[in-house]
């Protein structure tokens, strides 16, 4: 039988056997020039392929919320766009793309830039702030934009597989390892794998941790206590959220074992302690969001991770070899589980969704702290005039400047507003703004609360706004 060396063409050497060069040029300096190309090339590689996946990971980010946010302007119009301009600007998120890059911008602060240039665009076109073609044309430019960046994303994963494949195409001493264990070092091996895994019962209020409980083999009707009290409000920042490694291994088919080992083998950071409950929270979050079918991924991959891990150190190789061989036993007590857990799954999300219908729902109203205290409204009735006069004592030392600027912030914040807090404003009747504030969400309302105060609008003789929500607290906010 003749043997097969092609496995050998990939290899990329520093040899100096195939070197030639002029005979008046030291031989060993030329196998070092080559040496330090191959390398050099090497790391560049290595550097950009790094880049691209920043550049991706970044957009996945960014492409939903630009969607999101034509949405809501072409449904709440351009004063929304004017809030979230505002937003950016006064109260931006830190949250940022993971890089070390000096003076790295967040997300909010991208956006931010994005719709100042949008506006821009507007004003160039000729569209106003009073132009009735003002809202159809941030929408339109918010959306060309989501399709440029969907294009430009393309064009970026297209750029990444041609440059991984071009990596791959040498077998170097990078690719030299110990077997699929040398880069993760897993628990104490515990008992054979459990019949389910699913989110232990938490106490009231927020969920603070998950926890596995072992289900009776007989069925999880002996687990009927399990995911209780968990909800979409109970899912805070205290429990794990998936990567972006997560992410994409979650939307992996059912009963793909092949694709997910293959995923596995590239994306060693999905095997690690708590990838297995986020992945529980994401499909929770799922099914509470009606999205059984991402769901259902969501729990086969998690049940998945879990195996793996109950079957010791080579569990991960041991489970993919059975399932992907067929095992007919090894496959119908898998599946029979990720089956059995999603139904009790779904079931949770039903009790979870009819105890949050009979709650009532949470409001923030505007309350004076005792009978005395009277709350007003200094509403603007436009921006500052161009004549601009102090009179009386104590404005000798004022800056004309700075008191225009805060006239001017005042009306761009009032101004901003949507045309019915507006209307509710410019009554000075603390009940039909407290009606207005309890038609919207919790965090808009809060926003509007913040902003009112900032801008000098609110007035109160004693500085306190206590937020009373449908839960019957209350909360100063100073």
């Amino acid at each position: 039988m003749p043997l097969n060396y092609s496995k050998w063409d990939n290899l990329e050497l520093s040899d100096d056997s195939d070197i030639e060069g002029h005979p008046n040029v030291d031989k060993k300096s030329l196998i070092r020039w080559k040496q330090r190309d191959i390398h050099e090339k090497r790391e560049e590689r290595k550097l950009h392929i790094a880049q691209l996946k920043a550049d991706i990971a970044c957009n996945n980010v960014l492409e939903p919320r630009i969607k999101q946010i034509a949405k809501d302007v072409e449904e709440k119009g351009p004063t929304h766009f004017s809030q979230l301009v505002e937003r950016f600007k006064t109260q931006p998120s830190p949250e940022a793309p993971p890089t070390n890059a000096p003076n790295q911008k967040t997300y909010d602060e991208m956006l931010l830039s994005l719709l100042l240039g949008i506006w821009e665009d507007a004003k160039k076109q000729g569209v106003d702030k009073d132009s009735p073609r003002l809202g159809e044309t941030l929408v339109k430019g918010l959306q060309n934009h989501a399709v440029k960046l969907a294009e430009h994303q393309a064009k970026l994963k297209t750029e990444l597989e041609k440059e991984e494949a071009e990596q791959k195409k040498k077998i170097t001493s990078d690719d030299l390892h110990d077997g699929f264990e040398s880069h993760y070092v897993p628990p104490k091996p515990a008992p054979p794998p459990v019949k389910g895994a699913v989110i232990e019962p938490a106490s009231k209020g927020k969920a603070k941790a998950t926890q596995f409980e072992v289900i009776n083999p007989k069925g999880v009707e002996a687990a009927s206590n399990t995911f209780a009290s968990t909800s979409t409000a109970d899912i805070e920042e205290e429990l794990p959220e998936l990567t972006p490694s997560l992410e994409a291994f979650s939307h992996l088919p059912l009963k793909g074992y092949e694709q997910s080992w293959e995923f596995i083998k590239a994306h060693r950071d999905v095997v690690v302690p708590g990838a297995s409950d986020a992945l529980l929270v994401a499909a929770f979050q799922a099914q509470s969001e009606g999205k059984a079918k991402h769901a259902r991924q969501c729990v086969h991959q998690s049940l998945l991770l879990q195996y793996c891990d109950k079957l010791g150190k080579d569990g991960v190789s041991i489970f993919f070899r059975k399932m992907i061989s067929g095992d007919q036993r090894a496959t119908v007590i898998f599946e029979k589980d990720v089956q059995d857990t999603y139904n009790h799954l779904v079931e949770r999300v039903r009790i979870s969704k009819a105890e949050e219908k009979a709650q009532p729902a949470e409001q923030i109203q505007l309350v004076p702290e005792n009978p005395e205290t009277k709350i007003t409204f200094n509403v603007p009735d436009g921006p500052p005039p161009e004549k601009l006069e102090l009179e009386g004592p104590g404005f000798e030392d004022v800056s004309m400047d700075d008191v225009r600027k805060a006239l001017q912030m005042r009306w761009d914040v009032f101004s901003a507003f949507d045309p019915k807090l507006q209307e509710a404003l410019k009554s000075d009747s603390l009940d039909e703004v407290n009606k207005v504030l309890g038609n919207m969400r919790v965090e808009d309302a809060e926003e509007v609360v913040k902003l009112l105060d900032m801008a000098g609008i609110l007035n109160f003789s004693e500085g306190g706004i206590r937020d009373e929500t449908g839960k019957g607290g209350d909360t100063d906010e100073e």
